[in-house]
């Protein structure tokens, strides 16, 4: 077995309760962040389910020629963003209105002339609905002479591109806070395995010993403690995602990529913090 490893493990054996508070509290930091994290997937399905209902619909003025609306159509149609292109005249406006609407159709029925007017509604690409092309879009329409009003629902759609911005900034904030905790908690372990071996770091150093051979057990301490952390913290977030499943409301597993993630961040982190102990260390001793 090599010497680091050996290390290592000795060193659990030796603070078996020190290495378990870490790696305890390492679990902690992190399952807060899967539990954000499973929070924030779930807000942003709901968002992008809701940004699937995102339609431009452009009204055309009465008096407008088809032909120029057909061109409109075409040129519309050829943008990279936009998914489909679909043309309304009245009389598909006053039948959609009867069809899905039958408190209008004894208004409908004693007027002599279609008070509707016809329209054209777009949809854009999944990927594409961001608040940016909608506006851009919104903008291009609005410039046509034949077009009397553009709508998108703008009111409840910059909800949405907010809701989006908030949940991204309060998942990095949030995250970056608790890699701060988990990099102090690991470092503050490694420190007091540190001094518990001070004597045999200084015997080691006086026969010639590298700093990069004094530091490899303790890199891979920190590497197994955050492992060990991230590791239990993934459990735990899985297991509170089946009780709020199966008890309270359905709900969808974070992403396979964000769980290895996880785990990867959560022994880098554990690395980072013994790397910065030893140095420390090393460099006062």
């Amino acid at each position: 077995m090599p010497y680091a490893l050996r290390e290592a493990l000795a060193a659990f054996r030796r603070t078996p309760v020190l290495t378990g508070l870490s790696s305890a509290m390492v679990a902690l930091a992190l399952f807060v962040t899967g539990l954000f994290g499973l929070a924030t997937h779930n807000i942003r399905r709901a968002i992008e389910q809701v940004e699937q209902r995102v339609e431009i619909v452009a009204y055309i003025r009465d008096d407008a020629g088809r032909a120029e609306v057909a061109v409109a159509e075409d040129e519309i149609r050829a943008l990279p963003e936009v998914l489909e292109v679909r043309y309304f005249s009245k009389d598909d406006a006053l039948e959609v209105a009867r069809r899905e609407l039958p408190e209008f159709q004894e208004i409908l029925a004693g007027v002599d002339v279609n008070p509707l007017p016809a329209s054209m509604e777009i949809q854009l690409r999944p990927g594409s609905r961001t608040q940016e092309n909608v506006s851009a879009l919104v903008a291009r329409m609005s410039a046509y002479p034949f077009v009397e009003e553009v709508r998108y629902g703008r009111e409840w759609l910059d909800k949405v591109f907010l809701m989006r911005r908030v949940g991204a900034a309060a998942a990095g904030v949030l995250g970056s806070g608790f890699a701060v905790a988990g990099v102090l908690i690991v470092g503050t372990a490694v420190r007091i395995a540190i001094f518990a071996r001070r004597e045999e770091i200084q015997v080691m150093r006086l026969v010639g010993a590298r700093d990069s051979f004094i530091r490899g057990p303790f890199l891979l301490e920190g590497l197994l403690t955050g492992l060990m952390g991230s590791l239990g913290a993934a459990a735990l977030t899985y297991v509170t995602y089946v009780t709020v499943r199966y008890s309270l409301f359905n709900v969808a597993w974070i992403p396979g990529a964000w769980v290895g993630g996880g785990i990867a961040v959560g022994a880098l982190l554990g690395v980072l913090a013994s790397l910065i102990s030893v140095r420390r260390y090393l460099e006062g001793a």
